[in-house]
């Protein structure tokens, strides 16, 4: 079973972090604020090139976070960005992650 049918098959309604373990290893999955299709960039900012568009209702899983660009959204003002794969970036701002600071490390 995938990482990702892990996820929905322990239920990942709502905007509760969820968390799925693959062999040793814990990921999180956090919630995108509800009604947004999130753009993903290939670095933590606005200036950075869009490299896909994340659905309404995505999770995503953090794996570090870097400053970047301060962005206004629906859980605030950060200028945190959220590592969520090789290369693609997500504004905290629009990641229910329940803080305003870091829950990760940082990139790099």
């Amino acid at each position: 079973m995938s990482v990702e049918q892990v996820a929905e098959a322990e239920g990942t309604d709502g905007g509760e972090a969820v968390t799925v373990t693959a062999d040793t290893t814990a990921v999180r999955y956090y919630s995108v604020a509800p009604g947004v299709r999130l753009n993903v960039r290939s670095g933590p900012g606005t200036g950075y090139n869009i490299v896909r568009v994340l659905v309404e209702g995505a999770k995503v899983p953090i794996y570090c976070q870097a400053p970047g660009t301060t962005v206004t959204g629906p859980y605030g003002t950060s200028n945190i960005w959220d590592n969520i794969d090789n290369g693609e970036y997500v504004s905290d701002a629009y990641v229910h992650t329940g803080s305003d600071g870091y829950i990760a490390a940082r990139c790099g």
